[in-house]
């Protein structure tokens, strides 16, 4: 690394001796013999700073070293199970690491065995990796009875392997892929009444050179465990092609597999690519009739995580199951078989599915390459190369720094601190370009394109006298809204794209959209809930509840507030809402399925909804999370069940919440806004909060005007959020885009060039889970990871030399310098009286030159923005971590009582309408 101090002092040693050669040919032989001397100054200076720099390259290194967990003492990384935080004794979780290990040659596999920590069943709910890419190529995870070997560690790329009995494979890892959460019911069965008593960890070591310092490697996984049963039995399915020839630049060869399957029916729910360096696109499919059904396609080249797959595609008795790994040998001058080193290559596709634990098989494998006939028909997807992105190949580079939340939070000890201080929604002004010219704005949705969808109600209001004591609407005869109710947005610009809803509506209050785009919407007039189609004409699909007639059965609302959609069943879940305290559930043709009331861990201290406002369907964790306005909270339950989760009240929000939305981004985030409430005095700002923690990250408000009643939100998924407010008839868009913030490094104040945060894009556009909170986008937010990203680079820093240790050098650099100056001064002095015609031009060799690019004000100079921000860490962009649904880990980590005090019920005062 080239240091601000060496690169600044070896151009004014260039330019200095430049100008006493020019003043030697001028006759000013006595003048520059006299400052020959500054030159040994600035030798001896730069000097000084190379090993200043040197010194501050060393604690970088060590640094970067302890982010991949390599350690030098062996006592330092040893196999441990943690018992939980929480009281529930079912959850536990165990650290599976390399016994601080030094492989001696590239291409070494090792392998590690640990026994299952219980004598009962139990399964593993969730994987967390701790390794970094610069260091190991690959990992495996496997299960058996019985391991090969005793010892620590062993070699096992050779003869002796894995396993004595049959291994199978539970979790695989490659360059730098994010942690694996297996979906709420699911887990991985070992122990008593398993054949897996004992884990066995390999990893493939591909380039040695990483050891040249002579470091030990603990990389391993973290098992989140529980001894609860699981009422399904997660395993892999492995395709492999183990034949085929990449023949020396030949632009495209084919590896197919294909099996007939013959066992009880698998869900799939992931999928993981994984190739070498030649692979361009691996892609799995199920062929059912002769017609081939994706299950995942992607990119080798990209973090090699287990990606969402296609959840329409189950797979039964009688079905083909295939892949095709496209791979280049372009570049190569002999043939590439496949093989376990570096220089070969891989063709795996790894399903990770589900199925019923009666019937549970937990790995099977398929080899054969399938008939030439077969795959004539595969779709042309499969040979369609996914493009690699520079972009995506340096957030690979620099994943290191994200692989585990929980060695990130030992590293950076203020978390909090680092992201209220990098991650901050601000208000984007001018937006809209031109004025919306809506009423007041209730509900907020966004539709399959990522465009904003705003239901507002025209010129009604909603008022004192708009409904009788028995919540009848007392202004029908006014007639429905005439304007269109709902309106498209560019969520860039803020034009209307496309507008309906005219004449059909009274007083709208929630919107949401289905995976088919269609609009679920309530009106709290109608007390309905209304499917309306998305093509412009204005037509009801569906409408449940009886219009303008108010009731508490499973046939009526009264005053329905919100919609969330279940993207994966179509399932609907409806707060029901002004006059009722419920969720209901229905099919997705309107059946009624259930319905629930407010939850708590203690039912004798329950407490009533008083008004379930706004809802919000948590598509990674089969939750559904409720505003309850009055009370002041959030609560969330599990979609099928309607159990209670957990509750989040925090004294910010002032006794009120408003409308809540949801992203899955990082551990997941909600995000809130609160309302006015009688019993506080606490402003009307917005919150973003990270779900499994329950902190406040972020707190953000308007700055052209303030909220006057935000009424509903969305979060868009590329770190953009907008608020609906009905008060003041508008709409608000917030962003985390930093422009030409002022920073302070060393004292030195400098002005960063504008700076966009990068999100992720993934690279496979979801079909699914398009619910109002969280619509998985092309674009998903990692703000939580850019922060801990931010906050490393902060710790690197924090490596430089502390102030105390620079004053010596800064010493020693201040009497240098001040001779230097003198003795300049003399000969410009002396040159000035004996020509009277010495010019003296403001060039960058000035000092004043000088100073200017440290502070980053002179071309071509060092400006602490650009390097800081060019040392920033990475955007996760690529890929997208797998969180489908929640786990039973998740779910008892947090207290799951109503609050930290107690609660009484108490009947509600009367409500204002909104």
């Amino acid at each position: 690394m080239r240091t601000p101090c060496k690169a600044d002092i070896h151009l004014l040693s260039v330019r200095r001796l430049k100008y006493f050669q020019t003043q030697r040919t001028d006759g000013s032989t006595a003048a520059a013999d006299r400052m020959e001397v500054p030159v040994s100054f600035v030798l001896v200076l730069a000097f000084i700073c190379l090993s200043h720099s040197l010194e501050l390259q060393n604690a970088l290194d060590r640094l970067k070293r302890s982010q991949e967990h390599v350690v030098s003492d062996p006592s330092d990384c040893v196999s441990r199970t943690r018992q939980p935080v929480s009281a529930n004794p079912h959850n536990f979780s165990v650290d599976i690491r390399m016994p601080a290990v030094v492989p001696a040659a590239s291409d070494t596999y090792l392998c590690t065995a640990f026994s299952v920590p219980t004598s009962q069943d139990a399964y593993i709910v969730d994987f967390r990796p701790h390794a970094s890419m610069d260091t190991v190529h690959h990992m495996l995870l496997f299960g058996c009875l019985t391991p090969v070997s005793t010892s620590s560690y062993w070699d096992c790329g050779s003869v002796q392997g894995t396993c004595e009995d049959e291994a199978s494979i539970m979790y695989a890892w490659g360059r730098n892929a994010p942690p694996t959460k297996l979906p709420k019911d699911v887990g991985f069965k070992v122990g008593r009444s398993s054949a897996i008593s004992h884990f066995v960890l390999q990893i493939h070591y591909g380039d040695v050179s990483a050891f040249r310092d002579h470091h030990r490697d603990c990389s391993g996984l973290t098992l989140q465990m529980t001894s609860k049963p699981q009422p399904f039995i997660a395993g892999i399915y492995l395709l492999m092609s183990v034949d085929t020839v990449i023949l020396p630049g030949k632009k495209e060869t084919n590896a197919d597999m294909a099996c007939d399957y013959s066992s009880y029916p698998i869900y799939p729910f992931a999928f993981r690519t994984h190739t070498h360096h030649l692979g361009k696109v691996v892609s799995g499919y199920r062929i059912r009739g002769g017609k081939w059904s994706l299950i995942g396609r992607q990119s080798p080249q990209l973090p090699q995580a287990f990606y969402p797959a296609n959840k329409d595609v189950s797979v039964k008795y009688g079905d083909t199951i295939a892949g095709r790994c496209v791979f280049t040998g372009e570049g190569r001058t002999s043939k590439t078989y496949i093989g376990a080193t570096s220089a070969d290559e891989m063709c795996n596709f790894y399903i990770m599915y589900y199925m019923d634990s009666r019937h549970a098989v937990p790995y099977m494998t398929c080899m054969e390459p399938g008939s030439k006939e077969l795959f004539q028909h595969i779709p042309d997807e499969a040979n369609m190369p996914i493009a690699v992105s520079p972009a995506d190949i340096n957030s690979m580079m620099h994943m290191r720094h994200s692989t585990d939340h929980q060695d990130n939070r030992l590293l950076w000890n203020d978390n909090k601190e680092a992201l209220d201080q990098d991650y901050h929604l601000e208000q984007v002004g001018g937006w809209p370009l031109d004025s919306l010219q809506v009423g007041q704005v209730s509900g907020l949705a966004l539709d399959s394109d990522s465009n904003l969808v705003i239901f507002h109600r025209g010129d009604h209001h909603w008022g004192a006298d708009s409904f009788n004591s028995q919540a009848r609407y007392q202004q029908r005869s006014v007639g429905p809204i005439q304007q269109s109710t709902i309106l498209v947005v560019d969520p860039i610009k803020g034009t209307i794209l496309k507008a309906s809803g005219r004449d059909m509506f009274y007083l709208p209050h929630g919107i949401t959209t289905d995976k088919n785009n269609n609009y679920w919407v309530t009106d709290v007039a109608l007390h309905q809930v209304v499917k309306v189609s998305s093509d412009g004409r204005d037509r009801t699909v569906l409408a449940l509840g009886e219009a303008f007639t108010p009731g508490s059965d499973s046939s009526h609302f009264c005053q329905p507030t919100d919609v969330a959609v279940d993207g994966d069943t179509g399932n609907i879940f409806v707060s029901d809402g002004y006059c009722n305290a419920r969720i209901l559930k229905f099919s997705a043709d309107g059946r009624y399925l259930s319905e629930w009331g407010a939850g708590s861990s203690d039912r004798r201290r329950r407490i009533p909804f008083r008004i379930p406002h706004s809802l919000v369907f948590l598509p990674d964790r089969q939750e559904v999370c409720v505003a309850d306005r009055e009370n002041g909270r959030i609560q969330c339950f599990i979609a099928q069940t309607g159990e209670f989760v957990k509750e989040i009240k925090k004294e910010e929000f002032g006794g009120e919440v408003f409308a809540i939305t949801y992203s899955p981004a990082g551990d997941g985030l909600i995000f809130a806004v609160n309302g006015e409430s009688p019993f506080g005095s606490a402003p009307l700002r917005g919150f973003v909060i990270d779900y499994s923690t329950l902190d406040i990250l972020d707190i953000f408000k308007p700055e052209e005007k303030e909220f006057k009643m935000p009424h509903d939100m969305v979060e868009r998924g590329d770190g953009c959020v907008f608020v609906g407010d009905a008060g003041s008839k508008s709409v608000f868009k917030f962003t985390t885009e930093k422009l030409h913030r002022s920073v302070k490094k060393a004292g030195i104040e400098v002005q960063e060039l504008e700076e966009m945060e990068t999100f992720v894009q993934t690279k496979l556009r979801p079909e699914h889970n398009m619910s109002k909170a969280a619509a998985v986008q092309e674009k998903q937010t990692v703000a939580r990871h850019e922060a801990y990203t931010e906050a490393a680079e902060k710790k690197k820093s924090a490596a430089q030399p502390s102030r105390g240790q620079a004053v010596l050098p800064a010493i020693i650099t201040t009497l240098l310098l001040v001779p230097l100056l003198l003795l300049l001064s003399t000969g410009l002095f002396i040159c000035w009286r004996k020509n009277n015609r010495c010019e003296v031009k403001s060039e960058p060799s000035s000092v004043g030159g000088i100073w200017g690019k440290i502070r980053g004000k002179a071309v071509g100079s060092l400006n602490l923005g650009n390097f800081f921000a060019s040392h920033k860490g990475y955007s996760r962009q690529g890929f997208d971590q797998l969180s489908t649904e929640g786990s039973d880990q998740d779910r008892h980590d947090v207290d799951s009582s109503d609050s930290e005090n107690e609660e009484y019920s108490a009947l509600p005062p009367p409500h204002p309408p909104s």
